[in-house]
């Protein structure tokens, strides 16, 4: 199986120039978590998290309507190619401990996004792709989980 044939689409972008409280309102109004950010071309840049919005709110005392997507994505993006087997995602998920990974066709913009849910819901079917699915699942969460050093803005 491959990233494209697991991922979730459309998948819903926002711009590198963006203010946060539009990114919280696209999050709001599309129930996620996670969008990933491009460039004026159209071609993946970063990602930014509900959690990235907020932290940024937090640490920088600022409404978000004064903060910029390119102040607090993450960047460079970690992300699949279409036709990446769907193991090797769930290795990127698990190398870097993300929960979701944007999915780009050949001309390097979105064309959607692989979650640990996905995996999760996948892992489940009775005729799945995964032999040992809710294992692998298991093995993947525990990595993303696993603590790492807190990261502090240089002063």
């Amino acid at each position: 199986m491959q990233a494209q044939d697991l991922m979730s689409k459309p998948v819903v972008t926002c711009r590198v120039s963006d203010p946060l409280h539009v990114v919280a309102r696209l999050m709001w109004e599309h129930d996620c978590g996670a969008i990933p950010v491009v460039r004026e071309d159209g071609r993946l840049a970063g990602m930014i998290t509900d959690r990235d919005i907020c932290m940024a709110a937090y640490m920088e005392g600022r409404p978000l309507h004064e903060l910029r997507v390119d102040g607090v994505m993450s960047s460079p993006a970690i992300y699949a190619r279409a036709d990446q087997p769907v193991t090797e995602v769930e290795g990127l998920m698990a190398e870097h401990q993300i929960r979701r990974v944007p999915v780009v066709g050949a001309d390097g913009r979105p064309i959607g996004l692989v979650s640990l849910n996905d995996l999760a819901i996948e892992s489940t079917q009775p005729d799945t792709w995964m032999r040992h699915g809710l294992v692998q699942v298991a093995h993947t969460l525990a990595a993303i989980g696993r603590p790492h050093r807190l990261r502090r803005k240089a002063a």
